[in-house]
């Protein structure tokens, strides 16, 4: 087909066919009624039928066009079949034909009709995660594969998306682009495009290709884990021979719309086509400027489109999304993408031929160069001290000259907090500490570039060398003879190396981009006669490889691949690449990460000493009068242990010595820890499946009074849940069997911070006591002021325990818990024998708790829980209101829980989407997780010097994945 008619098929209207038209067809040629709607398309009419036979999809396009065409695609979806591809079956009408030649009212068309596949497309998928991309290039590599041994006259033909004419067709549409910046900028990308792939075309491999293959095309639905999967592949419509390529290409540009501005992201599509149907180094070149000219052809086609059927509404609404590819595609450096694609596909860039380069530093030759480490776990890194602009310059300026810093060290003052972006933290070159006068000499001929004052570039046929902090340097445009004198130094100089001319790299990138950026910016080692590469980091996946062959799985990690985290400060927790995660869930470290309080303590009374309780040191006295003052008035008696098991597991050894009985009451839905005392009180199946059938006879679990999902709802529900503590008790009471006691949190922890409902252990209580029994409170979690209105949880009821257990934060991360009691009650612990614990309340624990408390104190962390948390409860009920999976916000201060559902009326558990939400919180640089029987509330107990700014961070990102479709 010429070029004319290639042309004039861009820019035509789709067909016309009213819907009783449509109908009287369908009748007349298939035996088919049903009802119509239609789907969109750019130039062809595609309407959907239900019908009592099924559903299918009549497809109609213009007479123009050649049947050999249209039976190709009908012959290529039969091979596809064939060969177990999820494509649609084509139907034959009565007289046997499956593409009818048809006249409507005088216009030609060609009408078919096909299996309708289920499912979605997902163009309109606001996010798109690593493993859709990477089905998404899987799949166009099997159907390459398959394609590969098709053949069919059809194939032979000019189409408007072949990208083999992708420049003619460009020219020819360029003027319905009425916006002169627009126009020049899709010229310009046009022009490097070809120019990239004219060397390579001769070398492409061409075979028959779908062409189409995008989120457009495909169709999806959610399985039970609300994980997408494939259901098929539709609109054979730019069926052809063309490169093997291409397909790819346009695969890759489609996902360009759901790269949240970065084209690196398609590089999962590259790696699982490569995989499956390897490309040729050739290919792999050609596919970033095949990309560039579809995005360009997209905008353009559109454009022109919509001038010749303003009406189209399919046209309109895509033709922001297609803009959005082009935008991305221009986004980074065309070297960076062409790095990135040969990574992606197992090939790497030739290494740079260096090996007959001068010294940069001729002086330097042969003398000891001071390594400076500027990484994430850094002995210079202290303390936040990272954070103070200027951090690395500082400390290069205070080493004996001469020192470096580290090509590819991941700098952690380069890391940000509460942003969704990685920070660039990757050094893709090297800052120098040198006596002041030393002179540079030009490693290769080449040109001088200025770039301000101090600053420019040398760039040689091969290479670019950037460089900072020179003084004396040659005029702009001097052309510079290897060994040529390029200047002194100030003292302080910064090295970067380039291999591509065409613009200056960034001197740091984010560790996603960093192997590509490494490629372009490799090592300036040879130039410079020393070492200053970054030791590599530890692969993480080796690493979990070890922990998983080593540590015992039961002990699970949080997240499928987590990150490998070295260093927290403040509420963040920073991986080995210098991204800091907000902490969102640790209940452990109230104080938050790296407290130079907690290094101090803990360090000096390890000097000194550290042994067991059963020797006699001050802090131990020191640390239980302090909790005593904290417990209700009549507390006078203080175990201290390691953990919150263990504090609790104490805590039924001296109800059953101090009542007599065995028998406990505790609640459904709750935890309390794994040794098997706790453990058989726990009721959580979230933490132990078989937790309900597994009680031994001694344990007596209650209602859980859940005040949102419980049988019983609202704060005045106390009445309903009391009824079942009384048929348990009054089971006991007739069987004679002594109650012991009952252990309940005082706020719904395990549940995930919801409130009991009021007088709920006023009546509990009063109940267990009269019984002889004891009350525990478990403030294992809540206790502590974590609650911001009330110190312990239980003042919440307008109680007092018997028994109060505490552990969690007491440590902030040491292993410390306690246990506050009265003197008859731990007395009579003592008639069975004596308690000890090797490690609790040793010296270092209890300088630790002491410091806790004193930091707790002196930095108002009470009171920001109390002031934060209540902003921060009135920021979730807002998304509550808003977004209809927010069922409902628990809990108050830094111990809360969203808890979300499929509907709010019968309150099925939103548990997949909960854990969808999770994972997509940690891509945004938010680390939570889930809690509750059935895992679908966020545990939000982070540190208690959380700000207002990480909370609207927090909220902000929770309310932005809420509004993406889980």
């Amino acid at each position: 087909m010429p070029l004319s008619t290639l042309i004039q098929r861009s820019s035509q209207p789709s067909p016309s066919l009213g819907e009783a038209q449509a109908h009287a067809l369908l009748r007349a040629h298939y035996d088919l009624e049903g009802a119509l709607h239609p789907l969109g398309s750019q130039q062809d009419l595609n309407l959907c039928l239900d019908s009592a036979e099924g559903r299918f999809v009549l497809k109609a396009c213009h007479g123009s066009y050649a049947e050999v065409e249209l039976q190709a695609q009908h012959a290529a979806l039969a091979y596809l079949r064939a060969q177990g591809l999820p494509v649609p079956a084509v139907r034959q009408a009565r007289d046997g034909q499956d593409l009818l030649t048809l006249d409507i009212d005088g216009q030609p068309l060609r009408v078919r009709l096909l299996d309708y596949l289920d499912g979605q497309p997902l163009t309109r998928l606001k996010h798109m995660a690593p493993r859709l991309m990477a089905e998404l290039g899987g799949l166009c590599a099997r159907v390459d594969k398959a394609l590969a041994g098709f053949d069919h006259p059809g194939l032979e033909r000019t189409l408007q998306w072949d990208p083999r004419h992708a420049q003619a067709l460009i020219g020819h549409l360029l003027p319905a682009l009425q916006d002169d910046r627009r126009r020049a900028q899709v010229e310009q990308v046009t022009r490097l495009a070809v120019e990239r792939l004219q060397p390579l075309a001769g070398a492409l491999p061409s075979q028959a290709v779908h062409l189409d293959i995008t989120d457009d095309n495909t169709v999806w639905a959610r399985d039970a884990e609300r994980q997408w999967q494939l259901q098929g592949v539709i609109d054979f419509g730019d069926l052809l021979r063309t490169w093997r390529i291409a397909d790819l290409s346009v695969t890759c540009a489609a996902l360009l719309h759901h790269a949240e501005g970065d084209p690196l992201r398609i590089l999962p599509a590259v790696s699982a086509y490569q995989a499956i149907n390897p490309l040729q180094e050739a290919e792999l070149r050609a596919l970033w400027p095949l990309v560039l000219m579809r995005a360009a052809v997209l905008v353009l086609s559109s454009e022109e489109q919509l001038r010749v059927e303003p009406g189209n509404q399919y046209i309109r609404d895509n033709i922001p999304h297609e803009w959005e590819i082009f935008d991305t595609a221009c986004s980074l450096p065309f070297a960076l993408m062409e790095a990135a694609i040969l990574q992606a596909g197992g090939h790497a860039l030739a290494p740079l031929a260096l090996d007959g380069c001068v010294p940069l530093l001729p002086a330097l030759a042969g003398q000891a160069v001071a390594r400076l480490d500027l990484g994430v776990l850094s002995p210079h890194c202290e303390a936040g001290n990272w954070e103070q602009p200027g951090f690395d310059q500082r400390l290069l300026a205070a080493q004996a000259t001469p020192a470096c810093t580290l090509h590819g060290q991941y700098r952690l003052s380069q890391t940000h907090v509460d942003r969704p972006q990685e920070p660039a933290t990757c050094a893709l070159g090297v800052e120098l500490n040198v006596p002041p006068g030393s002179v540079l000499q030009a490693p290769a001929a080449g040109t001088w570039q200025r770039d301000g004052d101090g600053r420019g570039c040398l760039r040689t046929s091969h290479w670019s060398l950037w460089l900072k902090g020179l003084e004396e340097a040659p005029v702009d445009g001097q052309a510079l003879a290897k060994g040529q004198v390029l200047g002194t130094t100030c003292g302080f100089l910064g090295v970067q190396l380039c291999r591509d001319d065409g613009q200056q790299p960034p001197f740091f990138a984010m560790p996603s981009q960093a192997q590509a950026w490494l490629a372009l910016c490799p090592s300036p080692r040879p130039l410079l006669g020393f070492d200053c590469d970054a030791e590599p980091l530890v692969d993480p996946q080796a690493l979990l490889a070890r922990r998983e062959a080593s540590f015992a799985r039961s002990q699970k990690h949080y997240y499928a691949q987590p990150p490998h985290i070295e260093r927290g400060w403040r509420n963040y927790l920073v991986d080995m690449q210098g991204r800091s995660y907000l902490d969102m869930l640790n209940n452990v470290a109230v104080l938050g990460h790296g407290h130079p309080r907690m290094a101090a303590e803990s360090a000096r009374q390890w000097s000194r000493v550290n042994t067991n309780s059963r020797f006699h040191y001050a802090a131990i006295a020191e640390f239980s009068e302090r909790l005593l003052a904290l417990a209700p008035e009549g507390f006078d008696r203080v175990f201290l242990v390691n953990s919150g098991t263990e504090a609790n597991d104490l805590a039924i050894r001296l109800a059953w010595a101090y009542s007599g009985g065995r028998d406990l009451l505790s609640v459904l839905e709750a935890y309390h820890g794994w040794s098997v005392a706790t453990d058989a009180i726990s009721t959580s199946i979230a933490d132990n499946p078989q937790a309900l059938e597994t009680r031994p006879d001694w344990v007596h679990p209650v209602e859980a009074p859940n005040t949102f999902r419980g049988r019983y709802r609202g704060p005045d529900s106390a009445a309903g849940y009391l009824r079942d503590v009384e048929v348990k008790l009054a089971d006991l009471d007739a069987r004679g069997r002594q109650l012991a006691g009952f252990i309940c949190e005082p706020v719904y922890g395990n549940a995930g911070g919801i409130a009991l409902p009021q007088g709920y252990l006023r009546q509990v209580y009063a109940k267990v006591r009269a019984r002889g029994g004891v009350c525990i409170a478990d403030e294992v979690q809540v206790g502590y002021g974590r609650l911001g209105e009330y110190f312990w949880g239980f003042e919440e009821q307008g109680v007092v325990p018997d028994i109060i257990t505490m552990a969690k934060g007491m440590g902030n991360g040491q292993p410390l818990g306690a246990v506050i009691t009265r003197r008859e009650i731990a007395e009579a612990l003592e008639a069975e024998g004596y308690f000890f614990s090797s490690a609790g309340g040793s010296p270092v624990s209890c300088r630790i708790g002491l410091a806790v408390l004193d930091v707790m104190r002196d930095e108002g962390l009470w009171d920001n829980a109390r002031e934060v948390g209540r902003y921060f409860k009135a920021r979730l009920q807002a998304l509550v209101d808003k977004h209809p999976l927010a069922g409902a916000a628990h809990g108050s201060g830094f111990y809360l829980g969203l808890e979300l559902v499929r509907d709010r009326q019968t309150l099925e558990p939103a548990s997949e989407e909960t854990k969808v939400l999770c994972d997509r919180l940690r891509d945004l640089g938010i680390f939570m997780q889930p809690t509750g029987d059935y895992l679908n509330i966020l545990k939000i107990k982070p540190p208690m010097c959380t700000t207002r700014e990480s909370v609207d961070y927090f909220v902000d990102s929770v309310d932005r994945v809420l509004g993406e479709d889980l």
